[in-house]
């Protein structure tokens, strides 16, 4: 057992070459590599493979509770660089495949004597609040759909990716079903044996994993590296509102543009009036202040304050009115 469990250690954490594969070819032991590289990476890495690989009793191959516990601290306190290299890393051989599917230990982290029900697994998992939240991402950033070049909603693989090993060290975590280089598929370790009526809705729930275009071409864009930066490479179009124009005074035809009534007081002094004067000395309302009380002379180009210059008395209406009765009493 000793010899079997130095053997794991040896063989995850890449520490020397892969007999079956060189590791210029082997994505995946790369992959190990670079994380050892790391001191994050390995510490973490180092401890759930220790924890995922410590058998409890002869019946009890490992400590079911404290692997999860260890995966979800390495996928949630390592950067992706590290993390989806390991688990999505692309194979062009069994041996690689292999590697890869054994990413998270699955002997103890995903694999049991029988496979339960899937919609009991879905069931198990909302009973935790977390885990609700992981599935609950999963199935929106990984929806399947036939509007995008991607298959995925917005056509961001970054996100799937992400909700995908979020949910890595649940009862529900998914995997690779088997070593095929060629075929990517992924489940949880469930099976819809069992669901009476509700078979449909169990089949439906599997196909989100099994047949996944938007998971699938994820995994296979970011292992082949035409998804290196985790971003959409074709951004979807989105309906955008026209912006908005704000009104202008209307100008008569014969004032120029070269006049001290620039676009930028007229623009500020528009928004002032649309929402109101208010009590405060800032610059914008000192230039609106100047602006609605300047007048422009009709037939001239020429600005004129009604503070600047003379001031000329203007009969006010009450006394012409007092003018024009004494005139005709006089007569």
């Amino acid at each position: 057992m000793i010899l079997a469990n130095a053997f794991c250690l040896f063989f995850f954490l890449g520490t020397g070459a892969d007999p079956a594969v060189s590791a210029k070819s082997n994505q995946c032991l790369d992959a190990a590599k670079a994380c050892n590289l790391n001191d994050n990476c390995k510490k973490l890495r180092s401890s759930y493979i220790s924890i995922c690989n410590r058998e409890i009793s002869p019946t009890e191959r490992c400590n079911r509770r404290k692997c999860h516990k260890a995966l979800r601290q390495f996928f949630d306190r390592v950067p992706g660089e590290y993390t989806y290299r390991m688990l999505f890393c692309s194979c062009q051989d069994q041996a690689c495949a292999e590697r890869r599917r054994q990413t998270i230990l699955p002997s103890c982290s995903y694999e049991d004597k029988e496979k339960p029900n899937c919609l009991d697994l879905r069931s198990l998992c909302r009973t935790d609040h977390l885990c609700r939240s992981r599935l609950a991402d999963f199935h929106a950033n990984c929806r399947a759909s036939y509007r995008t070049l991607t298959g995925c909603p917005t056509d961001n693989y970054q996100a799937c990716l992400g909700s995908y090993a979020g949910m890595i060290g649940f009862d529900i975590t998914p995997n690779y079903v088997d070593s095929s280089p060629t075929g990517i598929v992924v489940s949880p370790w469930c099976s819809c044996r069992g669901s009476g009526n509700m078979e449909e809705e169990c089949e439906k729930f599997l196909r989100d994993f099994t047949e996944n275009p938007c998971l699938r071409n994820a995994i296979q864009a970011f292992g082949n590296g035409t998804d290196v930066n985790l971003s959409p490479q074709n951004p979807s179009f989105q309906a955008t509102q026209a912006p908005r124009v704000e009104k202008t005074p209307s100008l008569p035809d014969d004032l120029s543009d070269s006049t001290s009534l620039g676009t930028s007081v007229i623009t500020t002094c528009t928004s002032v009036q649309e929402e109101g004067l208010k009590a405060n000395n800032s610059k914008e309302l000192s230039m609106c202040f100047t602006e609605l009380t300047t007048s422009i002379i009709p037939g001239s180009k020429r600005v004129v304050k009604p503070n600047s210059g003379p001031r000329r008395a203007r009969p006010s209406a009450a006394l012409t009115a007092v003018s024009f009765l004494m005139l005709k009493l006089a007569l």
